[in-house]
């Protein structure tokens, strides 16, 4: 089954639910803010997405920018910061088996259906 990971407050979390459901496919919806995802689940995410773990940090964040920016992380320690602090995940993420992508265009989606 298709699983999205999902921040109901993220416009771009809402317009991948809203193309999910234009293309009538079954998905579960995560809501990885309330559901711990855990180390194991998101190195599986990475490995699905073909990315490095830093490349599904949010720089952006608050977070990020007072207590990991600049700083010399391992790949374990991203992940782990990740975990510790779900914001820090890039979203939405769309899993389809073995396949996953960050909808960002929302038609990336299309790319694993």
């Amino acid at each position: 089954m298709i699983k999205i990971y999902h921040n109901p407050r993220c416009s771009k979390s809402r317009l991948g639910v809203a193309h999910l459901e234009e293309k009538n496919v079954e998905f579960e919806v995560v809501k990885y803010l309330e559901q711990n995802v855990t180390i194991e689940e998101l190195s599986q995410l990475i490995t699905k997405l073909g990315f490095t773990p830093i490349q599904l940090v949010r720089k952006t964040e608050a977070i990020w920018k007072s207590d990991y920016k600049g700083k010399e992380l391992t790949d374990a320690q991203v992940i782990e910061a990740m975990v510790k602090n779900p914001k820090l995940i890039e979203r939405p993420i769309i899993v389809n088996g073995n396949k996953a992508v960050v909808a960002r265009p929302t038609e990336l989606i299309d790319t694993i259906l």
